[in-house]
């Protein structure tokens, strides 16, 4: 089993609801739950798929801009420190949290790296149809889409349907 990068970790744990077809669908709810769960290293118990939603629902809500950081992440965080080993090559950090916790932790982890990173880089798609989110890797900062292919371009064709239908000339 391959281990997701931390950026692959969070993305995945955020856009595990998605949007399909007009409908809500929930990726750590179900019967392929566990086993998304186990691909993102963890053992796939109902407990800590519990973990993962909550620590989903926190982050989504602190990236729209819903909640701040410190209200929404206060429960998912409880119980989560990282704590030193001292190894040869220097000192590595390990997170000390229950079974269930462990992922959830690592996803709040991804989250805070991120933010001091690449501060302002994640977000949501601008396709307010859309529930998926992304890591702008751009240059310019200016990435709007989870994905140009979908949304981006459902995006421009609706930007150009409304400019065509505000320069159609006046039927009297």
């Amino acid at each position: 089993m391959r281990m997701l990068d931390d950026e692959d970790l969070l993305l995945t744990v955020l856009n595990s609801r998605p949007v399909i077809g007009g409908c809500t669908a929930d990726g750590l709810v179900g019967t392929d739950a566990a086993a998304l769960a186990r691909e993102l290293g963890g053992e796939g118990s109902e407990s800590e798929l519990a973990q993962l939603r909550d620590v989903r629902d926190a982050l989504q809500r602190v990236i729209r801009g819903d909640e701040p950081a410190e209200e929404a992440l206060a429960g998912p965080a409880s119980g989560v420190a990282l704590v030193p080993v001292l190894t040869r090559d220097g000192i590595r950090w390990d997170i000390d949290a229950t079974a269930d916790k462990r992922v959830a932790a690592r996803v709040l982890i991804a989250w805070s790296d991120l933010q001091h990173k690449r501060p302002g880089r994640l977000r949501a798609c601008a396709n307010t149809e859309c529930n998926l989110y992304l890591i702008d890797r751009s240059r310019p900062g200016t990435a709007k889409w989870c994905s140009m292919a979908t949304c981006g371009n459902r995006m421009k064709a609706r930007a150009h349907a409304q400019r065509a239908r505000q320069t159609e000339p006046q039927l009297r």
